[in-house]
């Protein structure tokens, strides 16, 4: 449907009753006026909203949260002016960081409409869960101060014990999966086989299918169930449904919860009437942001949240005259998360869907961040994508399932003239759009800083520029290779894989521990040196020649040679450490060896986090021995989450500062440069590959096979596909990904968007040194051909210098 369609009757009511009635408030109308006409045509939808279903769904840059933020101000003024109930306006993000940005802006446009700073809650969807289940405990199960909050990785205990758990009790199917497709029975074969089937093939399947299961409310009944209707000869299901039920019981009975444990928490609390109806009666609406990345049981939570109350109606079916009070925004061609968690962009396509059956969708097409040129390339980058993936897998049949190409149809355009937005759609700096073709990755470096150098100019403090790569071990060796440069130039290098991440936090406190336990190792005693080295408490020495002797080092004999005072700094402040772990208690010991490290404010707060999680772990077993274990076992399976206690947006994209930075955590994110170097084929769409390791399975992974079948029942297909059928569906979900990475890379620039495929690069980053002749990314060559006047011609570029 076409946005007049949806606006204009709704403006003029908005007009013909905001300007003809008496308000109590005289001025609260006018100013709701002028905020909304503040607004793009694609916010003001959003804005207009007053009841009922509406999917928005936008375009990179088109100002989703300054959109969102009016409008939640606006609905909550009108809630304020029609109603004396409390009940409050549900906002809902996916990161913390989201979250704190949001909520400035909505207190921020409550201030211009003279309102006081309330009426709403900010969350993430896991926050609002916690919450929803905290304040029903009786009926959520989850008693906060008993549980302990994990995010296992593959490599966890829980994971390779649930593993061992089912080999136990399943042998049969066990020796299955280590005849193979083919199998001689020679003893080394079969240890090696029996390793990898234990380590790498069965852990990574539970992990896959546990976060697939689990998040889309899936039981292993139920998959055991499903797993009839396959007929492979390994038993995927079946044997995905065995591992999972096994780490549920394990998770049970260690009073331990992972992320998906608080949604199921929270809709256990929403099953029961009288919680529901209290929940829904201090909710008037619910608006969620990136809406695209949400999975099945968060958009039911929302669903339910967003329902009358009073109606009690849960499946909130969209009609005209629906009662799911429900905004949701967001914009499937920026669904980045889906082949690592099970968020996919298909159940937002298909709200937006219903909405526009029932003339409840809206679009914000118009984006004022960048340069004609990079829209352009961006719009031309999406419709060439789809049309090559509709010949090769559709055979250019007239209808399509639109919903399984990589991208929704939806054109960015630039704004109209007279735009709320200063300097929107900003004139381009040089051509705009730049591609090269360097010989390989040295001379890519070469080209990338001398760019640099011209575009920082004299002073650096005016710009900001972006390095966006695929892998953080392309990063690691760009930050190496540009930092000379960057000295010289004054201009900031951030390397954000090492040194935004606040995971180092577990493993230098789990150093110095190790240390303190056992201070006569070589080992733990290098191992500490380096933590306190790393952060400059001591100077750079020869660590070896210290850790190869550690008691006379630690402490000198009176025949022993002076030490050098480089030496004797180190082992006084090592010395400080072992007598710190005589006289503290033990659960103090994390707090001071983050104050010894000189910590900033986020890592004191990461720090502090950790103690409590492993105090809380250890409690009733508190010993060195046990503390150890626990800190272990975070470094090693978890993802530990920092505490943010600043802005990440702006730390990311302080001007003077050039970022290196991954592609996925680039998302929302923008700068007047941006660099895209290493576009070649093997990493964007990448190859799917079976590890030569586990091919003995056959031409597949398991892992993958399960979360395809999964997403084919979940996604309503008439049946779930055979192993074959999966192995290539799984394909198509990852490049599709891929594809949709690349174009957020792309939309990030606002004044110059510089691409680069070298003709040589590293077939794997972990052996940069080993390069061979690479194809480009297929979109590049495209691009190319389209925007042949962007092509910079490096012979001449030769000459000239």
């Amino acid at each position: 449907m076409s946005d007049s369609k949806f606006t204009a009757p709704v403006i003029q009511e908005l007009l013909d009753s905001e300007l003809s009635e008496r308000s109590p408030v005289p001025s609260l109308r006018e100013n709701i006026l002028t905020i909304r006409n503040g607004l793009r045509p694609g916010q003001q939808q959003m804005a207009d909203w007053q009841s009922g279903p509406l999917a928005i769904s936008a375009v990179p840059g088109a100002g989703k949260s300054t959109g969102m933020a009016a409008a939640a101000a606006i609905a909550i003024a009108r809630q304020y002016e029609r109603s004396s109930s409390r009940r409050h306006l549900v906002v809902v993000t996916f990161t913390r960081s989201a979250a704190a940005n949001i909520k400035a802006k909505i207190r921020k446009d409550l201030k211009k409409l003279s309102l006081p700073q309330t009426g709403f809650f900010v969350y993430t969807l896991h926050g609002l869960a916690l919450n929803i289940a905290n304040r029903h405990s009786d009926l959520s199960g989850l008693q906060l101060e008993n549980v302990i909050l994990i995010t296992p990785t593959q490599s966890h205990r829980f994971i390779r014990t649930a593993v061992e758990q089912w080999i136990a009790n399943h042998p049969e199917r066990y020796l299955r999966l280590l005849e193979g497709h083919q199998f001689d029975g020679e003893e080394t074969e079969r240890l090696r086989r029996q390793s990898v089937l234990r380590t790498e093939v069965l852990p990574e399947l539970a992990n896959t299918v546990i976060h697939e299961a689990k998040s889309s409310g899936i039981s292993p009944e139920l998959l055991r169930e499903w797993s009839k209707q396959t007929t492979d000869e390994y038993a995927i299901l079946s044997i995905a449904a065995g591992l999972y039920e096994q780490y549920q019981n394990l998770m049970r009975s260690r009073d331990f919860i992972d992320y998906d444990d608080m949604i199921l928490a929270a809709l256990r609390v929403l099953e029961n009437d009288s919680a529901r109806r209290i929940e829904q009666n201090q909710v008037f609406a619910v608006f969620e942001d990136e809406a695209q990345d949400s999975s099945p049981l968060q958009t039911q939570l929302l669903e339910i949240l967003a329902s009358d109350g009073d109606k009690g109606d849960n499946s909130a079916l969209l009609t005209p005259n629906s009662s799911l009070n429900l905004v949701r925004v967001g914009d499937p061609n920026q669904a980045i998360n889906s082949t690592f968690t099970p968020a996919d962009p298909i159940y937002f396509r298909q709200f937006c869907e219903e909405c526009d059956r029932i003339e409840r969708l809206a679009t914000m097409d118009q984006a004022g961040r960048s340069t004609r040129i990079i829209i352009e390339a961006a719009n031309f980058a999406l419709k060439w994508i789809n049309s090559q993936w509709l010949a090769r897998t559709n055979n250019k049949q007239q209808t399509p399932d639109n919903r399984k190409v990589p991208f929704r149809l939806q054109t960015i355009r630039p704004v109209d003239a007279g735009d709320p937005q200063t300097n929107a759609n900003p004139a381009p700096v040089g051509r705009g759009l730049e591609l090269y073709t360097p010989r390989d990755i040295h001379h890519t470096v070469e080209l990338l800083s001398q760019r640099v150098i011209e575009l920082f100019g004299e002073d650096p403090t005016q710009n900001s520029a972006a390095i966006l790569v695929r892998e953080n071990r392309q990063g690691r060796w760009l930050a190496e290779a540009l930092t000379s440069m960057c000295k010289e130039r004054k201009i900031i290098l951030y390397d954000v894989g090492e040194r935004d991440r606040r995971s180092h936090v577990p493993q230098e406190i789990l150093a110095l521990l190790q240390f303190c336990d056992r201070p006569h190792s070589p080992d733990y005693l290098k191992a500490a040196l380096e933590a306190l080295v790393q952060r400059q408490l001591i100077p750079t020495q020869d660590l070896n020649a210290l850790a190869s002797l550690p008691e006379e080092f630690l402490y000198p004999g009176p025949l022993a040679e002076p030490q050098p005072e480089t030496v004797q700094k180190a082992a006084r402040l090592c010395r400080s450490l072992l007598r710190a772990r005589l006289e503290l208690p033990l659960y103090q010991l994390i707090s001071f060896l983050a104050l010894t490290l000189n910590y900033d404010q986020a890592e004191l707060a990461t720090a502090d986090k950790l103690a409590e999680r492993v105090n809380q772990q250890i409690a009733g077993n508190s010993s060195m021995g046990g503390m150890l274990s626990a800190l272990s076992e975070i470094v090693s399976s978890e993802r530990f989450e920092p505490v943010e206690t600043e802005d990440s947006e702006e730390r990311y994209t302080r001007r003077g500062q050039l970022t290196i930075i991954t592609m996925h955590k680039a998302k929302g994110l923008d700068w007047d440069y941006v660099f895209l170097p290493f576009l070649h084929e093997n990493l964007i769409p990448g190859r799917f590959w079976v590890p030569p390791q586990s091919q003995f399975l056959g031409d597949f992974t398991l892992s993958e096979v399960a979360r395809a079948q999964i997403r084919a029942t979940l996604h309503e297909e008439s049946i779930i596909p055979d192993v074959s059928q999966a192995w290539e569906v799984a394909k198509n979900l990852k490049t599709s990904e891929e594809y949709r990475l690349l174009y957020v890379a792309m939309t990030r620039a606002k004044l110059l968007l510089w691409m680069s495929a070298a003709q040589k690069a590293p077939f794997t980053w972990s052996k940069p040194d080993n390069l061979q002749e690479q194809a480009p990314c297929p979109v590049f060559p495209a691009l190319k051909r389209q925007f042949s006047e962007c092509v910079v011609n490096l012979a001449a570029m030769t000459k000239q210098a």
